[in-house]
């Protein structure tokens, strides 16, 4: 919601039918000061720092241009049906203390970012909150939060760091194919038999649907959410950006997305080469990917980020 109307309360949503991103502090906003601090001077002197600060808004964050892209998407679905249920709900997760996360909720409110939901468990593991918020996707810049979550069962990513300008409408997500949308079924098979082998068995299973990938539950509910506005009048928009090659591996990927009834934009097979330039030009709010040098590639393109391990 626009910053005027931050006095009203908040939409309460329903985590059954919403598709609910929970994000850590550090994926939010840009806390790498702060962080550094807590690991030099320790838990007592970063909440000194973060009482006497709570005033002052944190920076953004990686995961700050999605999260208010979404919330956009949230605005444009309400416009067409107020009674709709099927909207993002963001969960903030900290391993803050209560005390310290007055900082974090003053800076949400700053921005006009529509966030009820904040859960700090100071040192404990927030991650084992996740299953009760029916989170569907868990945003972190801690690679320690994302394998714990990962372990429960939920789809998780890495953000690193940066500075983004991704615009602001509408939401545009960016993923990688094997190991993210679909299974690693292929990657295992290039590691063991190497190129030739890899296409080889793609076009024997050209007819057979690939398995889910970490993000599809993630990817399927975007979806879902998509179809409800026309294509030109959407305010999603969803890329996939796969290191395959359109001639001899692009038609099994293809097929699977229409098993699965998820419609993409956009689709990019590059046949190797690299992601930055393409995804420059997408220029979406989130960027994932299974392979660091994309990430890194992505990065060095101001895109942001996400790892999935």
């Amino acid at each position: 919601l626009s910053p005027n109307l931050s006095f009203l309360p908040l939409l309460q949503k329903d985590p059954s039918e919403a598709l609910v991103i929970a994000v850590t502090t550090r994926a939010i906003f840009n806390l790498e000061e702060e962080h550094k601090l807590y690991l030099e001077k320790g838990k007592e002197e970063y909440a000194r720092h973060q009482q006497a600060n709570q005033d002052k808004p944190l920076p953004p964050g990686t995961a700050f241009a999605f999260i208010q892209a979404a919330q956009y998407v949230n605005e444009k679905i309400l416009e067409s049906n107020p009674a709709e249920k099927d909207l993002f709900d963001i969960v903030v997760l900290s391993n803050n203390s209560p005390e310290s996360g007055v900082r974090i909720i003053n800076s949400a409110k700053h921005y006009g970012l529509e966030i009820s939901k904040f859960c700090f468990v100071s040192d404990e593991d927030s991650t084992q909150y996740l299953k009760s918020h029916s989170v569907k996707l868990f945003l972190s810049a801690d690679r320690t939060d994302v394998c714990n979550a990962l372990r429960r069962g939920v789809s998780s990513a890495l953000v690193f760091q940066q500075e983004v300008q991704a615009p602001s409408t509408p939401l545009r997500v960016a993923f990688d194919g094997d190991a993210v949308l679909f299974s690693d079924e292929t990657d295992q098979i290039f590691q063991e038999q190497g190129l030739e082998g890899a296409v080889q068995y793609e076009r024997a299973m050209e007819a057979v649907p690939m398995g889910e990938g970490p993000l599809k539950a993630f990817a399927m509910h975007l979806g879902k959410i998509r179809k409800k506005f026309s294509q030109e009048e959407s305010p999603i928009r969803t890329y996939l950006v796969t290191a395959r090659s359109g001639r001899d591996m692009g038609i099994r990927a293809i097929k699977t997305l229409r098993e699965w009834g998820l419609a993409i934009d956009e689709a990019f097979f590059m046949d190797g080469a690299p992601k930055g330039p393409i995804l420059a030009q997408i220029q979406p709010h989130i960027f994932f990917d299974d392979g660091l040098h994309n990430i890194q590639g992505a990065q060095d393109m101001g895109v942001p980020s996400a790892w999935v391990p």
